[in-house]
């Protein structure tokens, strides 16, 4: 059992709680700005901490690089998952493929076969939850939550979200990522960069369909 300070704690409960909630840990910033830091190398100092003691790892350059590895804190986040242990696998077994989704016709699936580009083998474990498909990013709207032009997005399909997740949503002829959420009989798209205007869905205004909710995201380096 890995021994922690109170203020430890606090941060990995953030830390988890941010995973489950948006697919997406925390960046240094959100974490100092929900506890009370004076800056993010407050936040910094106590993820190194962490990473020390072994409960989470971090991966250098990267603004939302923390990985959960507390056994304790992962077996209670598979169980809240509704995700089943398993016997230790060939690490073949370790691997599966995603299809990468490239344009997305109007009016046709996004898994259709004409929309896959590529296939991608990536090791499930840099997910939140097991992704259905990658999907492309295009545009900065999402920088400010690490989620830049160019990037891979792993995507699990789902119909419904939940306020504050980051989703895939079709509205009329265009496939768009954002931060959802409910207002009132509305749904808005929000994005995170200033730059960019919330979408704001009302009911029988819009072709409006979720297509999935963000589980992690995977950038080429270099």
């Amino acid at each position: 059992m890995i021994k922690l300070t109170a203020r430890q704690e606090q941060i990995l409960t953030l830390i988890r709680d941010a995973i489950e909630t948006t697919g997406f840990p925390p960046t240094r910033a959100e974490i100092a700005r929900e506890l009370g830091f004076r800056s993010a190398n407050a936040a910094e100092e106590h993820l190194q901490a962490l990473a020390r003691k072994g409960a989470i790892e971090i991966t250098p350059g990267a603004s939302r690089g923390i990985r959960l590895l507390d056994p304790a804190s992962d077996h209670a986040r598979r169980q809240r998952l509704g995700i089943g242990q398993l016997a230790l696998p060939h690490p073949d077994l370790m691997q599966f493929s995603l299809p990468l989704i490239g344009r997305v016709a109007a009016g046709s699936p996004i898994l259709a076969e004409e929309h896959i580009s590529a296939t991608y083998t990536v090791d499930p474990s840099l997910f939140s939850a097991r992704p259905d498909f990658l999907l492309k990013v295009r545009g900065m709207s999402m920088r400010d939550a690490g989620i830049l032009d160019g990037d891979l997005l792993a995507v699990k399909k789902s119909d419904s979200a939940r306020d504050g997740q980051i989703v895939v949503a079709r509205l009329d002829d265009e496939v768009t990522v954002k931060r959802f959420r409910r207002d009132g009989g509305a749904i808005e798209l929000l994005p995170e960069n200033p730059e960019f205007d919330t979408i704001r869905v009302e009911p029988g205004r819009h072709e409006f369909a979720l297509e999935g909710l963000a589980v992690g995201l995977l950038r080429a380096w270099g």
